[in-house]
């Protein structure tokens, strides 16, 4: 009887033991599959933006500084291409909020450095999904009333305003987004430490063409400053997402 006990309690070592052996393997396994699914939801979310801005491009979208009239001959002219533009919103948004949460999670995994920039990532992204959603209900607003108008009206140059001061306003909590997601990364050793210094560039112009909002809602250049900053996000979504695609 005592030999059958030691042989039950050799076994029951042996099996905790290859359980502790097997355990970090599919934790491994798990974490591999989080970083590449982040990583894939990056691709898609830069892919979304990078679509938008180029059909806003192709349709010749005015500038702030342009003349109302400019603006409202655009908007009445070309409906179907800001349809486009504006529907892929409804794509961007759900993008970034599962690409912070997710990557939040995944820093998390990976033992939690980085996750104070990571829990602010979080916190400016979930305020630029609502100040860019108000901007582009502005924006839709705009199209709207451009219908069945020979000439801009009071109401819709306010409209117009609105929509560019909401823009600026976003600006800086996309800059708190980049910096936070940029520094997130790189603490949990997942970028490189030039994708840190993009981030940071970006964010920071970002949040310095932010400060200038009301100059921006009145047509200032300074705009030229927040879509730099804009398209050094999406290029650090792109170098990122593959990367960690590749694991």
């Amino acid at each position: 009887m005592k030999a059958q006990k030691a042989s039950q309690n050799v076994l029951e070592d042996i099996s905790v033991k290859m359980g502790e052996v097997a355990t970090p393997a599919v934790t491994t396994g798990n974490w591999v599959s989080t970083t590449r699914t982040v990583g894939v939801v990056a691709l898609a979310y830069a892919a979304s933006l990078l679509l938008q801005n180029v059909v806003f491009g192709v349709a010749g979208a005015p500038d702030y500084s342009d003349p109302l009239s400019v603006v409202l001959t655009f908007h009445a002219e070309n409906a179907g291409a800001m349809a486009v533009a504006t529907g892929l919103e409804t794509v961007n948004l759900p993008l970034l909020l599962l690409f912070i949460t997710a990557l939040y999670g995944l820093v998390q995994r990976r033992g939690g450095a980085g996750a104070d920039w990571s829990r602010l990532a979080v916190a400016a992204g979930a305020t630029v999904s609502t100040l860019f959603a108000i901007m582009i209900a502005t924006h839709i607003t705009t199209v709207i009333a451009a219908d069945g108008l020979t000439e801009p009206t009071p109401t819709f140059a306010l409209i117009w305003r609105l929509h560019a001061a909401v823009f600026a306003l976003a600006l800086p909590a996309l800059g708190a987004t980049f910096i936070g997601a940029a520094l997130a990364t790189h603490a949990s050793g997942l970028t490189r430490p030039w994708q840190r210094l993009l981030g940071v560039a970006g964010g920071g112009l970002l949040i310095f063409a932010g400060t200038g909002n009301l100059a921006i809602a009145d047509g200032s250049p300074l705009v030229y400053v927040g879509v730099l900053g804009l398209f050094m996000w999406i290029v650090w979504l792109i170098v990122t997402g593959l990367r960690l695609v590749r694991g």
